[in-house]
């Protein structure tokens, strides 16, 4: 089975491949390397990736090629983390995983989208906004910093309401 190493650490100007193989010729045929460069610029974006036949010589190549100089860089050579879904022949790093929350996404109703012409106020006060009294409690929650003062609020209008 054969395992990915990561190359860190290139220097960030114009580097082909056979240069990066010849680093580690020493390891034989086996050794392949892939060297990611920017699409635009066609430079080096400074890491790339090193396969190797097992994961025994992937420690021996670690051990004696981590922090070796390659044009007077340090690089930094350690197993590769899994691919991460993207474009083909691209590389990239993973992304971190989010909790997902349990509470269910806000409804929005269309009669309350803003036109796209429509300019946004930045602040809270003015406009002739219309609103909608049918609303769904679990569709929309309080932001939870002024949910005690809402709550109080709510309280005071129900009470005046039946005065």
């Amino acid at each position: 089975m054969s395992v990915r190493l990561y190359i860190g650490n290139l220097p960030k100007e114009e580097i082909d491949r056979q240069e990066l193989q010849a680093l580690f010729a020493a390891e034989g045929d086996a050794v392949t390397t892939k060297l990611i460069k920017d699409r635009k610029t066609g430079k080096c974006r400074g890491f790339g990736f090193l396969t190797v036949n097992n994961d025994e010589q992937a420690d021996q190549i670690i051990e004696k090629y981590n922090g070796q100089l390659f044009k007077d860089t340090a690089i930094k050579l350690e197993k590769a983390l899994p691919r991460t879904k993207g474009e083909e022949g691209e590389e990239q790093a993973p992304k971190p995983v989010s909790q997902a929350s349990s509470a269910p996404a806000p409804s929005i109703n269309k009669e309350n989208r803003r036109d796209k012409g429509a300019k946004k106020s930045r602040r809270g006060g003015g406009g002739n906004r219309e609103t909608t009294t049918t609303v769904d409690s679990d569709a929309i929650r309080p932001d939870p910093r002024w949910a005690a003062d809402l709550e109080k609020l709510k309280q005071m209008l129900a009470a005046q309401a039946t005065n």
